[in-house]
């Protein structure tokens, strides 16, 4: 089984929870999910479903999904324990990073690493020039 984060592709989901696309978009009209666009995929036809304590709860209970139930509870919290995860941009890089592949993931840090956050910034053209 693959690891339920706190956003998901309905894709992703479909595959963790082993149920077809079509299912999980009638689950996200039916119980009302929570969702957002997938950043830069057209027609807003891609959505990232929010994990909540609710969809947690509402997998755990659907009769072919019982058997999850511990994995469930044993993902990740749902409360955020960092000041720093209430900020929309650190969200958003966050989001980012959770959908780069592993590869993608090492490539940067090898870049942070080599390049330090100044340089960094400054490739992106985003730098403070007041500094």
């Amino acid at each position: 089984m693959l690891p339920i984060h706190s956003k998901m592709t309905t894709q992703e989901l479909a595959r963790c929870v082993g149920m077809a696309n079509q299912t999980i978009n009638r689950w996200i009209r039916e119980q009302k999910w929570i969702t957002e666009p997938v950043p830069g995929v057209k027609g807003g036809r891609a959505r990232l479903i929010h994990i909540t304590p609710d969809v947690r709860e509402f997998l755990a209970s659907t009769p072919k999904l019982r058997h999850l139930s511990l994995s469930l509870r044993a993902a990740e919290p749902a409360h955020s324990y960092h000041t720093q995860d209430k900020d929309p941009v650190w969200q958003q890089i966050f989001g980012i990073m959770m959908m780069m592949s592993p590869t993608e993931k090492e490539r940067l840090h090898k870049l942070l690493v080599r390049e330090g956050l100044t340089q960094f910034l400054e490739r992106l053209r985003i730098a403070d020039e007041s500094e």
